[in-house]
Order: structure tokens, then sequence, then C-alpha cells
């Protein structure tokens, strides 16, 4: 693959006798959440392009999902993957979420409980226009884009997602960062009336996660508001999300409440809670595996068989120039 450093090495072809990954039970402590799907329909590829819903402006009322967006179809995009879309109902009920909980069942039962308007989100720190904004005022500052990305989970399984929203780099400068800047901490909302989760000691609450300034203002860094031309669901991290596609799935951070850019490093979240499984960068790497979970293959949501996985989650020619120089080994 162009681009690819010499850490990641090519991965081999699969024998056909590879297990699906119902024979590896995750432990509770990483166990995926089964979400509950507020909405129905999907996304279809149509000759080579996609059918997408677009945005009417000042309609984005809770539970009015067909008041956000209005057809249309576009080609695929530069940031664009071709491969078939996760079916929406099983997008929206096969993801972690713990703030609802550590039950695959929990979000089903629970997602209804976080209420998504009103909601501000505030972005402050190193900056020399800090802001406290309302996030419908938020998303109206840029043209709704719509990212077709694989995702990719550290348990092993994947999905590819139609994400609507605005890459992040256009709120970044916005805000113009000082030039003692170097990282940025997402925050996510923290009230256990809305996020049963959050009474148990699972995760040190609020989740917090980061990224380098130069990974925030990469092109395919995103912030999601839509899923497959929907309100984003509350299972799916509503209503502000953090997408980074080459990155495993427990750095895109949902709910988001804050963000903040810094000078120092972050602790996050997942880091603090097990450091020698969950490490800063976390970027999809086929050659590391994680202590539970060999990383060198991964089962597509809807399939039966397992695939190779792609350095950078297939993302390494846009991304990898970032970690010129780094041992990926060791920076997981």
């Amino acid at each position: 693959m162009p681009g690819m450093p010499p850490e990641f090495p090519e991965t081999p072809d699969l024998p056909d006798t590879e297990t699906p990954e119902t024979t590896n039970p995750v432990p509770p402590r990483r166990e995926f959440l089964k979400n509950a799907a507020l909405f129905t329909g999907t996304v279809a590829l149509l000759g080579g392009g996609l059918e997408v819903l677009t945005r009417r402006p000042g309609a984005l009322a809770e539970g009015e999902p067909g008041e956000l967006l209005a057809q249309a179809r576009r080609p695929l995009g530069p940031y664009d993957t071709s491969e078939a879309v996760t079916p929406y109902a099983q997008a929206t009920t096969y993801n972690n979420f713990y703030e609802f909980g550590t039950g695959k069942d929990d979000p089903a039962r629970l997602a209804g409980s976080l209420r998504t308007r009103p909601w501000t989100v505030i972005i402050d720190g190193e900056v020399k226009k800090p802001v406290k904004v309302d996030i419908d005022t938020l998303q109206s500052w840029f043209p709704l884009e719509d990212r077709i990305y694989r995702m990719r989970c550290v348990e092993g399984w994947s999905m590819v997602m139609p994400w609507l929203g605005f890459p992040l780099a256009a709120l970044l400068r916005r805000v113009e960062p000082n030039s003692h800047a170097k990282y940025v901490k997402f925050t996510a909302l923290d009230d256990p009336k809305q996020f049963p989760g959050q009474r148990s000691s699972v995760l040190d609450w609020p989740y917090v996660e980061g990224l380098r300034l130069d990974e925030a203002l990469h092109p395919l860094t995103f912030m999601a508001v839509g899923l497959q031309g929907r309100v984003l669901p509350n299972q799916n991290g509503a209503p502000l999300r953090l997408v980074v596609p080459w990155k495993y799935g427990f750095k895109s951070i949902k709910s988001v409440v804050r963000i903040t850019l810094t000078r120092e490093q972050p602790k996050t979240t997942w880091a603090l809670a097990a450091p020698d499984e969950y490490g800063f960068y976390a970027n999809v790497n086929p050659a590391v595996p994680h202590p539970r979970w060999s990383q060198a293959t991964e089962r597509r949501i809807g399939e039966l068989r397992r695939r190779p996985t792609l350095p950078f989650n297939g993302y390494a020619e846009q991304v990898a120039h970032l970690y010129k120089g780094m041992d990926l080994r060791r920076f997981f």
C-alpha cells in the first residue's frame, strides 16, 4: 500500500477456515453495547453514487429525522470508501457506549434517556476566540458533508458508516489556535441522570479523548451530527461525535460537550483505565495485537468470514506521514 510505514508488514491472505468473531467472546470491560434502532431505512449505493440526504435549514429537532434532510445524489468523494455500507439497523444496534452501560442490550433500553436539545458545546483553551455555542448554531456555521468511512473496533469487528457532519479543522480554524496549542482534548457529557452507565465505576467519568493538533486538523477528522442521512441516533453519539477513521473506535468520542486545545497531551479515559491495553494514539495496526484480541484480522458486521485488517484502517496513504519516524509498535 502506498505510504505504508515499515512498522506495518503486509497481511497474508486468510484461509477459508477463519472463524467468526462469536468464537472469541468479548470480556465485560470492553463488551460492546447492543443499541436500539430509532429510525428505519438505509442508504443505497446507486450506480457508483450514493443516495444521500442533504440538510434543510433549521431542522434538527429531536425525534424528527425527516425534517433534517432531503434527498439528493452525488458521486463518491475523495474521502469515501466504495465498500458496501453497513445496514442502518445493524449500525444502530451494535456499538460501544459505556455511558449507557456495559450490557449489550443497555442502549436498546436506555438510549431514550438522553436529551440532545438544548445542548451547548464549549471550545476553549489555547485559542484566540473561545466560544460557548448551541449545537444548532454550531452546525449552521458549516455546510454539512457526507463521508463514507470504515470504522474499526479494537474488539475485532468493523463497519462502513455514512456520516453527516463537518471537518473538525473548520471549527478549529474558526476559533484560531494560538502558538501554544499542541493537542485537542474532547470531553463528553457527564450526567448520570441521562447516562445510567455513569452511575457505575467501570470508567472514570466524564469520558475524555484527545488528538494531536495535526491529527485534529487532518481533512479526514470529522465531527458527525448525522448517520446515513438522518439525525444521529442517541446510541451512536448524538448530537455531536468525533470520527477519526484511521484509529480504533474508542478514540471517536460521543456526545461531546467541550473541545479544549491544550499545551500538554491530555489524559484519556481508556489510557487511564488500562494503559497497557489502550494507548493515546490507537492507530489501527494489524502488526500490534491487543492483549486480548489479535488485530491482524477483523469481521465486518454482516459477514461471516474474517478479513485482513488494513494498516491505518485503509487510510495509510493519507495519514502515515503524520507518524514518520515513530515506533508504531510502541506508540499504540
